[in-house]
């Protein structure tokens, strides 16, 4: 069960805002959307993946206070040494191009058959 950043009193996974000191725990009013809160006179950004990684288009950053995107660094999926990081092969990615660019593919081969005939 977590705790409410303000007060530090256990709150309800899926609660808006702490039944103790009405601080929104939500983003937005709603449930599947949390609110990151820093504590203290912290900022968030000094410890979010994001900022890091010059990433973050938040207009508050690098003194927000309160974010739903943030990313803490230390616990990043990154930092895991046993993350599956999916690799494929030469020809998965090539054609994988191919059908993400068959419309170039499609004009680069009328060019070419044009040239052809105009040659011939």
């Amino acid at each position: 069960m977590p705790s409410c950043p303000k007060c530090n009193n256990l709150v309800d996974t899926e609660a808006i805002r702490c039944p103790h000191c009405d601080n929104p725990l939500k983003a937005y009013g709603h449930p599947g959307v949390d609110l990151y809160q820093a504590t203290g006179e912290t900022f968030l950004c000094d410890r979010c993946l994001y900022h890091e990684d010059d990433s973050c288009t938040f207009p508050k950053r690098p003194y927000a206070k309160t974010c739903t995107l943030f990313c803490d660094r230390e616990n990043s999926p990154t930092k895991d040494p046993n993350a599956f990081v999916y690799q494929q092969s030469g020809w998965v990615r090539l054609k994988t191009w191919c059908f993400r660019n068959r419309a170039i593919l499609l004009l680069l081969i009328i060019v070419v058959v044009s040239v052809a005939i105009a040659l011939n």
